[in-house]
């Protein structure tokens, strides 16, 4: 599909629509537990500061036309705009929130990308398999290091970059309800 056909077709309602760098167009519907997700880490996120700098499904901007927006990301504090977007090099951390039919994507395709890039840190947050995946130690394939935290196992503090901590509240993480898989 062309860019200029992308641009040009109209897209059903209650789906995100991803650009792969394969030429490939992928179509997720949005789901109450993605929602519900990106919302408590958003929660999480209030105590490095009201203002700090965070993004849910806004376009960062990163080499070789491979720009990304994450479901949530959290920049530098002193991260400055160029033109309309930030650039990945201003990024702390990244999370994808796995979908049904995100998955490879979110654990394969993501985790190579943004270690790539040296995102410090690449959250998969699944509400599927009710566990967190933190990603650490970027290289140019992925990930040297990568932890699995489950739901309901109490606050999980992350160190950032800059010396903040982001915590992220693993109890508060909403579940699929059982007929939403």
């Amino acid at each position: 599909m062309s860019v200029d056909a992308v641009m040009h077709t109209e897209f059903p309602a209650g789906y995100v629509v991803f650009f792969g760098t394969d030429g490939k167009v992928i179509m997720t519907p949005q789901s109450f537990e993605h929602s519900s997700t990106i919302k408590s880490m958003q929660i999480d996120s209030l105590s490095l500061g009201r203002h700090a700098k965070t993004a849910s499904d806004v376009y960062i901007d990163f080499p070789a036309d491979e720009n990304s927006a994450p479901d949530f990301a959290i920049l530098r504090e002193d991260a400055q705009r160029e033109g309309k977007r930030y650039g990945f090099e201003d990024v702390l951390l990244i999370a994808e929130v796995v979908s049904v039919s995100s998955a490879r994507k979110d654990y394969d395709d993501c985790t190579a990308k943004y270690g790539r890039y040296g995102i410090p840190i690449y959250l998969v947050v699944d509400p599927y398999a009710a566990e967190v995946v933190v990603h650490t130690q970027p290289t140019g394939s992925g990930y040297i290091a990568a932890h699995t935290h489950k739901y309901g196992s109490g606050k999980l503090p992350i160190e950032l970059a800059d010396g903040r901590t982001y915590t992220l509240d693993l109890d508060e993480l909403p579940r699929p309800e059982a007929d939403a898989r």
